[in-house]
């Protein structure tokens, strides 16, 4: 457990992702930030006024402004608007690229030491841009992109194989995006490798519905985006870091010659431990995945050009 854990949103992402790091108890303060007038104050209300029933001690507060966040150990940026149908994620770029370096620019003067988890999006994009604004060091600003898409990968080949989502072992690289990188090569079901229980003719559909889940949830909901899964994603992250769990999980990380790339944010996988992001595992690709990843890492750059920090 730490002290603070700030979460700044608190839509639909922002509240669940409060919420979760409440029950498991991973800081004694969990506080909401949003420009929405009573909001986080009533949403923060509500969850404390279910801590009796659920059984946590973390105290959950709901603010307008910064002062109740001083001195946070992690902040999880979750501001912006949401996708709507017919929207890509890079639709989103100028609006929320607005928002994320305004919050970054608070959380720096509030709390200097924080490690900072980015979920808005495009994701990709808003950690350059929170690592910018911030002047934090790239260890201390990562993305939760990668843990959520590679749970989507799973829970489909667990679906279509009818076993459980715990004997699915997968990663899913590159940016958050229709060009993100699920790795076949290192698929596998209890260490079966995937490729001995279903074709690749059978496991191509489930890697194209892995990189538009998101999409497919937002034509379902029309008014909004997915928010179950992209909640449970960050906390997993947070509770690796709170818990210097060193745990192996895809991240958008900031890439310095790793993977024969520099100067980008892109999903490969990281250690993640009390100091935030504690190295970036290179493992080896096959020719398509490595392409693949290039190809992503250049969907990225592209609108990192053109956004303004």
């Amino acid at each position: 457990m730490v002290n603070k854990i700030t979460v700044v949103g608190a839509g639909n992402v922002g509240a669940t992702t409060a919420q979760r790091i409440a029950e498991k108890e991973l800081a004694r303060t969990v506080v909401m930030v949003d420009i929405a007038d009573g909001i986080p104050q009533g949403k923060g209300l509500d969850q404390w006024e279910s801590a009796p029933i659920e059984g946590f001690d973390s105290r959950v507060i709901g603010t307008n402004g910064y002062e109740e966040t001083a001195g946070s150990d992690i902040v999880v940026i979750t501001a912006g608007i949401a996708r709507k149908p017919g929207m890509s994620r890079d639709d989103l770029l100028n609006t929320n690229a607005g928002i994320v370096k305004s919050v970054a620019e608070e959380v720096a003067k509030s709390s200097p030491n924080a490690i900072i988890v980015v979920v808005s999006n495009p994701l990709d994009v808003m950690c350059y841009v929170a690592m910018k604004a911030s002047g934090f060091p790239r260890e201390r600003v990562i993305g939760m992109a990668g843990v959520l898409d590679t749970a989507r990968y799973r829970s489909f080949i667990a679906e279509a194989l009818d076993v459980s989502v715990r004997d699915i072992q997968a990663m899913v690289l590159g940016g958050h995006g229709d060009t993100m990188v699920p790795l076949i090569s290192y698929t596998s079901v209890s260490g079966i490798p995937i490729l001995q229980l279903m074709s690749k003719a059978q496991l191509d559909p489930i890697v194209d519905r892995a990189r538009n889940g998101g999409a497919e949830i937002v034509k379902y909901l029309k008014t909004g985006s997915a928010y179950y899964a992209p909640s449970s994603g960050a906390v997993q992250m947070v509770e690796a870091i709170v818990n210097d769990q060193k745990r192996i999980l895809p991240c958008s990380a900031w890439l310095q010659g790793e993977y024969g790339m520099k100067d980008v944010y892109l999903g490969v996988p990281v250690k993640l431990g009390r100091r935030g992001m504690e190295g970036i595992i290179e493992i080896e690709l096959t020719p398509d995945e490595r392409a693949a990843l290039e190809k992503s890492a250049q969907a990225v750059i592209e609108p990192m050009g053109v956004v303004k920090v």
